[in-house]
């Protein structure tokens, strides 16, 4: 499987993705914002955790119109995998390939502490190496973090089976408790915790470990 992982200017946690793709047995390519194409082949994209530059007008919006998105939209519309995390969820929702909006926690302050989320698919390329209901820890660090939808998206999200994990004690005030969605074709996962923060021993759990084995698993069967 080959993954690309994007950095933009502010990016902190590109490393930390590319290194928990590499230990799930990936190929990792490391992808500028300013370019304007994709590694051929590429099977998944992964956009990081960070601060994108411009985050300042709103989180995601101007890292949304870099050179790459184009390459990325195209590879999502034509299904390939794309995973966003903390800033990179908030990008995903600004490019328009998941619906929603990430706002500031409802709390007004910084959150960054391991949570237990809930696992609430397993159907997904990303979860299915997870039992339906299982609760595991995965560490937060947001200041805008509050998913929000109106109604009508909301109930859809739950009706189809894409809200992917919900936090057990909602620490940012998100509707429904949602900390990651699902696209509509599955292969777009958005999160809100770093599942890359809790992927090896040194970690101090590796729950996170199994999102990207779910997914190099999934492909290689593919």
């Amino acid at each position: 499987m080959k993954a690309a992982v994007l950095t933009f200017p502010g990016s902190n946690c590109d490393r930390d993705l590319a290194v928990s793709f590499e230990q799930a047995g990936a190929q990792v390519h490391r992808v500028w914002h300013k370019d304007t194409a994709l590694p051929e082949g590429v099977d998944v994209v992964a956009v990081p955790g960070g601060f994108s530059f411009g985050d300042y007008l709103r989180c995601g919006a101007i890292a949304a119109q870099s050179p790459i998105g184009a390459a990325v939209r195209a590879h999502a519309a034509r299904g390939g995998y794309v995973l966003g995390i903390c800033n990179g969820f908030q990008v995903l929702t600004e490019m328009g390939l998941l619906p929603g909006a990430l706002m500031r926690n409802a709390g007004l302050k910084f959150i960054c502490k391991p949570v237990e989320l809930q696992v609430a698919t397993t159907n997904s390329a990303f979860t299915n190496g997870y039992d339906a209901g299982q609760r595991i820890t995965i560490p937060v660090a947001h200041h805008d973090g509050n998913y929000s939808a109106d109604a009508q998206t909301l109930a859809k999200l739950h009706d189809e089976d894409r809200i992917a994990f919900t936090y057990s004690d909602n620490p940012n005030g998100s509707a429904g408790s949602i900390a990651g969605i699902l696209s509509e074709n599955r292969r777009v996962l958005g999160m809100m915790p770093h599942p890359e923060r809790a992927s090896e021993v040194s970690h101090g759990g590796t729950d996170g470990s199994v999102l990207f084995r779910s997914l190099t698993g999934a492909l290689a069967l593919a």
